[in-house]
Protein backbone atom coordinates (compact mmCIF):
# COMPACT_ATOMS: atom_id res chain seq x y z
CA UNK A 1 0.00 0.00 0.00
CA UNK A 2 1.61 3.23 -1.10
CA UNK A 3 1.20 6.51 0.75
CA UNK A 4 -0.18 9.40 -1.33
CA UNK A 5 2.12 12.40 -1.65
CA UNK A 6 0.94 15.29 0.53
CA UNK A 7 0.06 18.59 -1.10
CA UNK A 8 2.62 21.39 -0.69
CA UNK A 9 2.51 22.88 2.82
CA UNK A 10 -0.11 20.32 3.88
CA UNK A 11 -0.06 19.21 7.50
CA UNK A 12 1.46 15.75 7.95
CA UNK A 13 -1.11 12.97 8.38
CA UNK A 14 -2.06 12.07 11.92
CA UNK A 15 -1.53 8.40 11.10
CA UNK A 16 1.13 7.26 8.64
CA UNK A 17 0.56 3.99 6.80
CA UNK A 18 3.05 1.63 5.19
CA UNK A 19 2.68 -1.96 4.10
CA UNK A 20 5.24 -4.70 3.55
CA UNK A 21 3.75 -7.96 2.37
CA UNK A 22 0.79 -8.75 4.60
CA UNK A 23 1.90 -6.43 7.42
CA UNK A 24 0.33 -2.96 7.62
CA UNK A 25 2.12 -0.52 9.94
CA UNK A 26 0.11 2.37 11.35
CA UNK A 27 2.27 5.07 12.96
CA UNK A 28 0.83 7.72 15.26
CA UNK A 29 2.41 10.79 13.71
CA UNK A 30 2.48 13.54 16.29
CA UNK A 31 5.70 12.46 17.95
CA UNK A 32 6.68 15.98 19.02
CA UNK A 33 3.81 15.89 21.53
CA UNK A 34 3.86 12.15 22.34
CA UNK A 35 1.08 11.31 19.88
CA UNK A 36 -1.96 12.50 21.87
CA UNK A 37 -5.32 10.97 21.08
CA UNK A 38 -6.96 14.16 19.86
CA UNK A 39 -10.25 14.07 17.99
CA UNK A 40 -8.30 14.16 14.72
CA UNK A 41 -5.98 11.34 15.77
CA UNK A 42 -8.90 9.18 16.91
CA UNK A 43 -10.73 9.80 13.64
CA UNK A 44 -7.64 8.99 11.61
CA UNK A 45 -7.09 5.73 13.49
CA UNK A 46 -10.71 4.71 13.08
CA UNK A 47 -10.55 5.40 9.33
CA UNK A 48 -7.33 3.38 9.05
CA UNK A 49 -8.95 0.45 10.87
CA UNK A 50 -12.04 0.62 8.65
CA UNK A 51 -9.90 0.51 5.51
CA UNK A 52 -7.76 -2.33 6.83
CA UNK A 53 -10.83 -4.39 7.71
CA UNK A 54 -11.85 -4.36 4.03
CA UNK A 55 -8.36 -5.01 2.64
CA UNK A 56 -7.70 -8.72 2.13
CA UNK A 57 -4.01 -8.03 1.50
CA UNK A 58 -3.59 -6.98 5.15
CA UNK A 59 -2.98 -9.96 7.44
CA UNK A 60 -1.36 -8.24 10.45
CA UNK A 61 -1.50 -4.67 11.74
CA UNK A 62 1.37 -3.13 13.71
CA UNK A 63 0.53 -0.02 15.74
CA UNK A 64 3.45 2.21 16.72
CA UNK A 65 4.25 5.79 17.66
CA UNK A 66 6.64 8.29 16.13
CA UNK A 67 9.01 10.35 18.25
CA UNK A 68 10.04 9.66 21.83
CA UNK A 69 7.01 7.71 22.97
CA UNK A 70 4.08 5.54 21.95
CA UNK A 71 1.14 7.63 23.18
CA UNK A 72 0.60 9.91 26.17
CA UNK A 73 -3.20 9.70 26.14
CA UNK A 74 -5.85 12.29 25.35
CA UNK A 75 -4.94 15.77 24.14
CA UNK A 76 -5.26 17.82 27.33
CA UNK A 77 -5.11 21.11 25.45
CA UNK A 78 -8.07 20.03 23.35
CA UNK A 79 -9.98 18.97 26.46
CA UNK A 80 -9.42 22.40 28.01
CA UNK A 81 -10.52 24.10 24.78
CA UNK A 82 -13.85 22.31 25.18
CA UNK A 83 -14.31 24.18 28.45
CA UNK A 84 -17.43 22.97 30.20
CA UNK A 85 -19.09 21.72 27.02
CA UNK A 86 -20.19 18.29 28.22
CA UNK A 87 -21.64 17.36 24.84
CA UNK A 88 -18.34 17.84 23.02
CA UNK A 89 -16.52 15.99 25.79
CA UNK A 90 -18.89 13.05 25.55
CA UNK A 91 -18.56 12.95 21.76
CA UNK A 92 -14.78 12.70 22.15
CA UNK A 93 -14.93 9.84 24.66
CA UNK A 94 -17.62 8.04 22.65
CA UNK A 95 -15.51 8.24 19.49
CA UNK A 96 -12.44 7.02 21.36
CA UNK A 97 -14.36 4.08 22.82
CA UNK A 98 -15.73 3.20 19.38
CA UNK A 99 -12.21 3.27 17.92
CA UNK A 100 -10.84 1.10 20.74
CA UNK A 101 -13.62 -1.48 20.34
CA UNK A 102 -13.08 -1.54 16.59
CA UNK A 103 -9.64 -3.11 17.13
CA UNK A 104 -11.25 -6.19 18.65
CA UNK A 105 -13.62 -6.45 15.67
CA UNK A 106 -10.86 -6.32 13.06
CA UNK A 107 -10.26 -9.66 11.33
CA UNK A 108 -6.51 -9.04 11.55
CA UNK A 109 -4.47 -9.32 14.75
CA UNK A 110 -3.13 -5.96 15.98
CA UNK A 111 0.34 -5.81 17.54
CA UNK A 112 1.35 -2.80 19.64
CA UNK A 113 5.00 -1.78 19.28
CA UNK A 114 5.64 0.29 22.40
CA UNK A 115 8.54 2.56 23.26
CA UNK A 116 8.91 5.48 25.62
CA UNK A 117 5.62 6.03 27.40
CA UNK A 118 2.12 4.60 27.06
CA UNK A 119 0.01 6.48 29.56
CA UNK A 120 -3.71 7.09 30.20
CA UNK A 121 -5.57 6.46 26.91
CA UNK A 122 -2.20 5.46 25.42
CA UNK A 123 -2.02 2.64 27.96
CA UNK A 124 -5.62 1.81 27.03
CA UNK A 125 -4.56 1.61 23.39
CA UNK A 126 -1.92 -1.00 24.29
CA UNK A 127 -4.46 -2.99 26.31
CA UNK A 128 -6.88 -3.15 23.39
CA UNK A 129 -4.32 -4.55 20.95
CA UNK A 130 -4.24 -8.32 20.57
CA UNK A 131 -0.51 -8.53 21.27
CA UNK A 132 2.02 -6.04 22.62
CA UNK A 133 5.81 -5.89 22.45
CA UNK A 134 7.61 -3.19 24.42
CA UNK A 135 11.05 -1.71 24.73
CA UNK A 136 12.34 -2.75 28.15
CA UNK A 137 12.75 0.94 29.01
CA UNK A 138 9.08 1.74 28.28
CA UNK A 139 6.78 3.00 31.03
CA UNK A 140 3.04 2.47 31.43
CA UNK A 141 0.59 4.37 33.58
CA UNK A 142 -2.90 5.62 34.35
CA UNK A 143 -1.84 8.97 35.83
CA UNK A 144 -5.07 10.93 35.45
CA UNK A 145 -5.57 11.14 39.21
CA UNK A 146 -2.43 13.28 39.35
CA UNK A 147 -4.27 16.07 37.50
CA UNK A 148 -7.71 15.47 38.98
CA UNK A 149 -9.05 13.45 36.05
CA UNK A 150 -9.49 9.77 37.00
CA UNK A 151 -8.63 7.43 34.09
CA UNK A 152 -12.06 5.81 33.98
CA UNK A 153 -12.22 4.93 30.26
CA UNK A 154 -8.57 3.78 30.04
CA UNK A 155 -9.30 1.45 32.96
CA UNK A 156 -11.84 -0.51 30.89
CA UNK A 157 -9.20 -2.10 28.69
CA UNK A 158 -6.37 -2.16 31.22
CA UNK A 159 -8.44 -3.89 33.93
CA UNK A 160 -9.40 -6.60 31.46
CA UNK A 161 -5.70 -7.26 30.94
CA UNK A 162 -4.27 -7.08 34.45
CA UNK A 163 -7.18 -7.48 36.90
CA UNK A 164 -8.78 -5.32 39.57
CA UNK A 165 -6.18 -4.87 42.30
CA UNK A 166 -3.33 -4.02 39.92
CA UNK A 167 -5.53 -1.68 37.93
CA UNK A 168 -6.68 0.11 41.06
CA UNK A 169 -3.06 0.47 42.16
CA UNK A 170 -2.28 2.27 38.92
CA UNK A 171 -5.49 4.31 39.02
CA UNK A 172 -5.33 5.39 42.65
CA UNK A 173 -1.63 6.21 42.83
CA UNK A 174 -1.07 7.56 39.33
CA UNK A 175 2.33 5.84 39.39
CA UNK A 176 3.87 4.35 36.26
CA UNK A 177 5.12 0.79 35.96
CA UNK A 178 8.10 -0.43 33.98
CA UNK A 179 8.02 -2.91 31.11
CA UNK A 180 9.11 -5.80 33.33
CA UNK A 181 6.13 -5.19 35.60
CA UNK A 182 3.79 -4.74 32.64
CA UNK A 183 5.01 -8.11 31.36
CA UNK A 184 4.54 -9.83 34.71
CA UNK A 185 1.05 -8.34 35.09
CA UNK A 186 -0.07 -9.37 31.60
CA UNK A 187 -0.35 -5.97 29.92
CA UNK A 188 2.27 -6.87 27.30
CA UNK A 189 3.61 -10.10 25.76
CA UNK A 190 7.32 -9.29 25.47
CA UNK A 191 9.81 -6.77 26.88
CA UNK A 192 13.02 -6.54 24.86
CA UNK A 193 15.93 -4.19 24.29
CA UNK A 194 15.36 -1.30 21.90
CA UNK A 195 17.67 -2.95 19.34
CA UNK A 196 15.46 -6.06 19.31
CA UNK A 197 12.07 -4.34 19.38
CA UNK A 198 11.34 -4.43 15.65
CA UNK A 199 12.70 -7.95 15.29
CA UNK A 200 10.43 -9.22 18.06
CA UNK A 201 7.39 -7.55 16.50
CA UNK A 202 8.32 -9.10 13.16
CA UNK A 203 8.65 -12.53 14.77
CA UNK A 204 5.05 -12.35 15.93
CA UNK A 205 3.94 -11.10 12.52
CA UNK A 206 5.79 -13.90 10.73
CA UNK A 207 4.20 -16.53 12.96
CA UNK A 208 0.74 -15.15 12.19
CA UNK A 209 1.44 -14.85 8.46
CA UNK A 210 2.41 -18.52 8.39
CA UNK A 211 -1.05 -19.52 9.61
CA UNK A 212 -4.45 -19.64 7.94
CA UNK A 213 -5.82 -16.11 7.69
CA UNK A 214 -9.39 -17.39 7.58
CA UNK A 215 -8.94 -19.44 10.76
CA UNK A 216 -7.30 -16.52 12.57
CA UNK A 217 -10.06 -14.08 11.59
CA UNK A 218 -12.75 -16.48 12.80
CA UNK A 219 -10.81 -17.35 15.94
CA UNK A 220 -10.15 -13.74 16.91
CA UNK A 221 -13.80 -12.82 16.54
CA UNK A 222 -14.86 -15.84 18.58
CA UNK A 223 -12.33 -15.12 21.33
CA UNK A 224 -13.70 -11.64 21.99
CA UNK A 225 -17.30 -12.83 21.72
CA UNK A 226 -16.86 -15.40 24.46
CA UNK A 227 -14.16 -14.09 26.78
CA UNK A 228 -16.41 -11.93 28.97
CA UNK A 229 -19.51 -14.12 28.76
CA UNK A 230 -20.77 -16.80 31.11
CA UNK A 231 -19.08 -20.17 30.68
CA UNK A 232 -22.27 -21.68 29.26
CA UNK A 233 -22.68 -18.99 26.60
CA UNK A 234 -18.95 -18.99 25.88
CA UNK A 235 -18.98 -22.71 25.14
CA UNK A 236 -22.01 -22.26 22.84
CA UNK A 237 -20.21 -19.53 20.90
CA UNK A 238 -16.93 -21.43 20.77
CA UNK A 239 -18.54 -24.71 19.75
CA UNK A 240 -20.39 -23.05 16.89
CA UNK A 241 -17.14 -21.42 15.77
CA UNK A 242 -15.26 -24.73 15.85
CA UNK A 243 -17.98 -26.31 13.71
CA UNK A 244 -17.81 -23.42 11.26
CA UNK A 245 -14.01 -23.58 11.20
CA UNK A 246 -14.13 -27.26 10.24
CA UNK A 247 -15.97 -26.31 7.06
CA UNK A 248 -12.94 -24.30 5.87
CA UNK A 249 -10.69 -25.77 3.20
CA UNK A 250 -7.79 -24.75 5.43
CA UNK A 251 -9.02 -26.97 8.27
CA UNK A 252 -9.13 -30.03 6.02
CA UNK A 253 -5.74 -29.13 4.56
CA UNK A 254 -4.18 -28.54 7.98
CA UNK A 255 -5.39 -31.86 9.39
CA UNK A 256 -4.33 -33.75 6.27
CA UNK A 257 -0.90 -32.08 6.32
CA UNK A 258 -0.42 -32.92 10.00
CA UNK A 259 -1.36 -36.56 9.47
CA UNK A 260 0.88 -36.78 6.41
CA UNK A 261 3.74 -35.00 8.24
CA UNK A 262 4.06 -32.32 5.54
CA UNK A 263 3.78 -28.51 5.52
CA UNK A 264 0.26 -27.18 5.04
CA UNK A 265 -0.65 -25.21 1.93
CA UNK A 266 -3.22 -22.70 3.13
CA UNK A 267 -6.01 -21.77 0.74
CA UNK A 268 -8.15 -19.35 2.76
CA UNK A 269 -5.29 -17.05 3.80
Amino acid sequence: MSNPKPAPNAAPPYVKRSQSGGVLTLSLNRGESFNPLSSAMIGSLESAFDEAAEDSSVRVIVLRGEGRGFCAGHDLRELREFGGDAERQKLLFDSCSRMMLKMAKLPQPVIARVHGIATAAGCQLVSMCDLAVADESARFGLPGVNIGLFCSTPAVGVARNIGRKRSMEMLLTGDTIDAATALAWGLINRAVSSEKLDDEVQRFADRILARSGAAIALGKGTFYSQIESSSHYAYCVAGAAMTSNLQFDDAAEGIDAFLAKRPAQWRNS
